[in-house]
């Protein structure tokens, strides 16, 4: 999973070089939006942009 911090720009500059979104971005509560992209070779790539301050460590606490 890769970080960025424009989901949509991302998705879209991935998508003109031939990456084709599987399924939908998706937001995971107000922490996350979320993605997966196919590569041309078939690659599976997922994508992450964090919203707001919240990390997962921060939601979770210290387990």
């Amino acid at each position: 999973m890769f970080a960025v911090t424009d989901i949509d720009d991302v998705v879209a500059r991935l998508q003109k070089r031939g990456a084709e979104l599987v399924g939908e971005v998706v937001q995971y509560e107000d922490m996350y939006r979320l993605c997966y992209l196919r590569g041309p070779e078939g690659i599976l790539v997922a994508l992450a942009e964090q919203l707001g301050n919240k990390s997962v460590a921060d939601v979770l606490g210290n387990f």
